[in-house]
C-alpha cells in the first residue's frame, strides 16, 4: 500500500517543490533542561556524588562503572531516587520473605463473600515459599496488588502533589526519595501516610536525620543483595550464608514476567 500511495508523488512536477519548505523542529529544539536551570542544593555532579559516597562507605568511596557521575544533574537525581526507592522496597520485601517463609500469616479469609470460593491466608501460606504463595493468588488478587503499587507510584511522580508539599520533582532539583503526603488531598480521610506514618522523623534533629538517611541507603543496598540471595537460594543456587537455612525450594520460573510468552490470564 505504501508503494501505491507514494508513486504519484514521485511523478509530481518539480515546480511544486519550488516552494520554501517550513523549518523542521525536533523535540530537542523545543525541550531542553537549560530552560529550567538547576537551582537546588541537591547533588548534581561528580564532586557531590564523591562526597556522598565517602559518607556512605569511606573504604569503597565512589564506584561508578556506569559513568553516572559524568551525566546531567537530572540523570543523577533520577538514579539517586531509584536507588533509595528500590532499597526501601527491598527492605520491606526481605522482611516479608522471612515472615512468609516461616508460615506467618493473617488469620482471616482472603475471599469468600458473595458466593466466591472461600480462600484463607492459611491456604495461600500452605502453597510453599513466598514465590509459590504469589503463584497461588488468583488473577484478580494479583491485579489488585499491582493496581495499588501503580497508584502509589503515580502519586509520588505527580508534580502537582509534590508542589503541594513544597517540593519539586527529583529531576527538577527535588529531594530524591521524598514521598508526598496523602493528608487533605483525598476524597476521603486517610489516617496514615505511606512514608513515616507515625511521624518519627519529624522529631529528629537535622544531624540525626542525615545520619538516618545514610543508614537507609546502606541498609537498602544490603537488602537488595539479600533479597536476591534468598530468591537464588530458593532456586537451588549456592549462596554462602543463605543456602543452608532450609529455604523452601521454588519450582517455578522467577523471571516468568520477562518471558516472551508471559500472560496474566
Amino acid at each position: 500500500m505504501l508503494s501505491l500511495t507514494s508513486a504519484p508523488l514521485s511523478l509530481a512536477p518539480t515546480a511544486v517543490m519550488g516552494r520554501a519548505s517550513a523549518p523542521k523542529m525536533s523535540f530537542a529544539d523545543e525541550f531542553t533542561f537549560d530552560s529550567k536551570p538547576w537551582s537546588s542544593s541537591e547533588i548534581k555532579d561528580k564532586a557531590g556524588l564523591e562526597a556522598l559516597a565517602k559518607k556512605l562507605n569511606p573504604t569503597v568511596g565512589l564506584w561508578d562503572p556506569l559513568g553516572i557521575a559524568e551525566t546531567s544533574p537530572e540523570t543523577i537525581g533520577w538514579f539517586r531516587h531509584a536507588e533509595i526507592k528500590h532499597g526501601r522496597v527491598a527492605m520491606a520485601a526481605f522482611v516479608g520473605y522471612c515472615v512468609q517463609s516461616n508460615g506467618i500469616h493473617f488469620p482471616w479469609n482472603i475471599q469468600g463473600w458473595q458466593g466466591t470460593p472461600v480462600v484463607s491466608f492459611a491456604d495461600i501460606a500452605a502453597a510453599g515459599g513466598p514465590a509459590d504463595q504469589w503463584d497461588a493468588l488468583s488473577t484478580p488478587a494479583k491485579l489488585q496488588i499491582l493496581g495499588v503499587i501503580g497508584f502509589l507510584e503515580m502519586w509520588s511522580e505527580t508534580s502537582v502533589v509534590l508542589k503541594a508539599d513544597g517540593q519539586e520533582h527529583y529531576v527538577r532539583g527535588g529531594k530524591p526519595g521524598y514521598y508526598p503526603s496523602f493528608q487533605g488531598r483525598m476524597p476521603h480521610p486517610v489516617p496514615l501516610d505511606l512514608w513515616d506514618p507515625f511521624g518519627f522523623t519529624k522529631q529528629m534533629s537535622p544531624e540525626r536525620k542525615e545520619k538516618a538517611l545514610l543508614a537507609e541507603v546502606n541498609n537498602g543496598r544490603l537488602a537488595m543483595i539479600g533479597l536476591f540471595g534468598l530468591i537464588s537460594a530458593s532456586k537451588g543456587l549456592i549462596v554462602p550464608g543463605l543456602d543452608t537455612l532450609g529455604i523452601a525450594p521454588y519450582a517455578g520460573e522467577v523471571m516468568a514476567p520477562f518471558d516472551a510468552n508471559f500472560h496474566l490470564f
